[in-house]
């Protein structure tokens, strides 16, 4: 295979020097490790983050639920109904405002919690880092995040 002349004499670094790829690839490397210690609660991927963001905070709103782990209604509405039928979280009309639905996690829902906690533990041990640089690299990609965001909301 032959290499593709770039346009304009730019210059397109390989594969692996695009950070794009490395963040790409990670995120799969993730969700390989997750997979099976997940299997074994009973959740997939997307699920288990919602219910962490549940558990730190109960009574989220379906949009503040959304915000926070960056999904759009149509991604996280069914994926509520799968954990509602599941029976592990609820959703009800805020009283004070019935277009908003709010979310708490059922007693079944809460017993998951400690095995979550261990496969967070497991993926912590996996991954070999200390508190600190994850930490610093949340921060890095967080700042990249909320600049890519930003760019793309104006």
């Amino acid at each position: 295979m032959t290499a593709v002349p770039a346009a304009n004499n730019a210059e397109l670094p390989e594969i692996e020097h695009l950070l794009c790829f490395s963040i790409y690839s990670t995120g799969l490397a993730f969700n390989q490790l997750y997979r099976p210690l997940l299997e074994e609660i009973g959740l997939t991927y997307p699920q288990f983050l919602v219910m962490v963001a549940l558990w730190s905070q109960e009574g989220r709103t379906v949009k503040e639920l959304g915000e926070a782990l960056f999904l759009d209604s149509s991604t996280l509405t069914p994926l509520l109904k799968r954990l509602e039928a599941a029976g592990l979280i609820r959703r009800s009309r805020n009283p004070k405002d019935e277009r908003q639905v709010l979310l708490s996690v059922t007693e079944q829902g809460n017993s998951l919690r400690n095995a979550a906690a261990e496969v967070a533990c497991a993926v912590r041990e996996a991954v070999g880092i200390t508190a600190e640089q994850a930490k610093a690299i949340q921060a890095s990609l967080g700042v990249i995040r909320d600049k890519i965001h930003a760019r793309s909301a104006s």
